[in-house]
């Protein structure tokens, strides 16, 4: 871990692994145990496939956590990321016990046994930059909005379930072309890339560490990304160098929101954005307003948080 300034004082680790993880169920209460004496917060999820995470501590007890996990045989080498936070991006800790670490919702897809070809961050661009690769980013619409990859795909999907028909409705277009996919962390593409081999394809590539893992090793003079990397934090995105980026979250409808969002006359703070205000009614309005001024006035007590904020 580096980088750790006084001003960022939280580690922020994000991680996964696909393993067989028999005794995944013996593991909670163990886990929670550790991360709530280490004053840890964030949301760990086990399953029979594996583990994934996010989670945010001082440096010394992320450590303490991380050499716990590196202890278990099955989970050792996992996939592990750290950025860095001015303030706890989580409220609470919870370990979740789950069918999918990721959810695909197709049976017999096992990483384990079929992925795509891994490709270094410091690799990719050469990749994307071949005119016989299709691009295409697995993450959901609201991810997407804030930033991508030149040139990437937007399947334009709601939830991680999704993918499998967009695959399926495009199989045409990419047949006899080279494959590249990404997601935040490289998770979602460990399951994408498993499902789309699975369907006959075989020149199919993912990003290794995915978006997080460029934005920490490629400057942006050389980068290919535009935007920032939505995080399921209250960081809610980051940039290059994963730095915490300038998005927020839209309290009314809890997709992220950029600066420019901010500028439209459909934005009040609290109450709705652009991506929402064509959603809900005056009542929900109203209502949201009023949730607002309770969170203002809670502030204005010195309460750092109000219910419902």
């Amino acid at each position: 871990m580096t980088d750790h300034t006084s001003n960022m004082p939280f580690t922020v680790a994000a991680l996964y692994r696909f393993a067989r993880l028999d005794h995944y169920q013996s593991l909670q209460e163990p886990l929670a145990k550790l991360c709530c004496g280490q004053g840890i917060k964030g949301t760990l999820l086990l399953a029979a496939e594996g583990i994934n995470g996010t989670v945010a501590g001082t440096e010394a007890a992320i450590k303490k956590l991380v050499d716990f996990l590196e202890a278990e045989p099955a989970i050792a080498g996992m996939e592990l990321k750290y950025s860095h936070a001015s303030e706890m991006p989580f409220k609470r800790m919870k370990v979740r016990l789950k069918k999918e670490i990721v959810t695909m919702g197709v049976d017999d897809i096992d990483p384990l046994q079929s992925v795509g070809t891994y490709v270094p961050a410091t690799d990719w661009n050469a990749l994307i930059s071949d005119p016989d690769t299709i691009l295409i980013d697995t993450r959901n619409d609201y991810e997407t909005a804030i930033g991508t990859f030149a040139g990437a795909i937007d399947p334009q999907t709601k939830t991680f379930r999704e993918f499998p028909q967009w695959v399926e409705s495009h199989r045409e277009e990419l047949e006899g072309k080279m494959i590249a996919m990404f997601c935040t962390g490289g998770i979602r593409c460990e399951k994408a890339t498993a499902y789309v081999k699975g369907l006959g394809f075989d020149d199919v590539f993912h990003l290794k560490g995915g978006i997080l893992k460029y934005l920490e090793d490629v400057p942006a003079e050389k980068s290919r990304w535009e935007g920032e990397c939505f995080v399921f934090d209250e960081r809610v995105s980051v940039g290059h160098g994963l730095v915490e980026g300038e998005a927020e979250l839209c309290h009314a409808c809890r997709n992220p929101i950029a600066p420019e969002d901010k500028l439209s006359p459909l934005f009040e703070e609290g109450v709705s954005c652009p991506n929402c205000y064509h959603e809900r009614t005056d009542e929900d309005r109203a209502r949201f307003a009023e949730r607002q001024k309770q969170v203002r006035l809670a502030k204005e007590r010195g309460l750092k948080q109000h219910i419902g904020s």
